[in-house]
């Protein structure tokens, strides 16, 4: 199994469309990335501390792929680059990228 997790850091005056990014970006990510081995898409948003802190981040999601070789093949297919460019739809943060695998 392997995770790609992209999380979006909170900022003052950043644009988040959390509807569009979970009813538009995220099932067209689970669309174009299912034939090469998404298994799983988990979505979250950020929400203040037990001490009403801000979250440090807005929102994030964990895509499940089968293994390391699955998400490689979808991050660098075909259908990718149409991924990425919905990005601009829904927000105008730069996300932080994490890549993850069972020990």
């Amino acid at each position: 199994m392997a995770v790609f997790t992209v999380l979006y850091p909170a900022r003052d005056g950043a644009r988040f469309d959390h509807d569009y990014y979970k009813a538009v970006h995220i099932p067209l990510a689970e669309k174009a990335f299912g034939p090469t081995g998404l298994t799983d898409s988990r979505i979250f948003r950020g929400v203040p501390g037990p001490d009403g802190s801000p979250p440090p981040f807005v929102a994030m999601v964990h895509l499940t792929f089968r293994d390391a070789a699955a998400l490689q093949a979808s991050l660098g297919g075909p259908e990718a680059p149409a991924i990425q460019a919905d990005v601009a739809n829904f927000t105008d943060i730069t996300p932080v990228i994490q890549i993850s695998v069972e020990p």
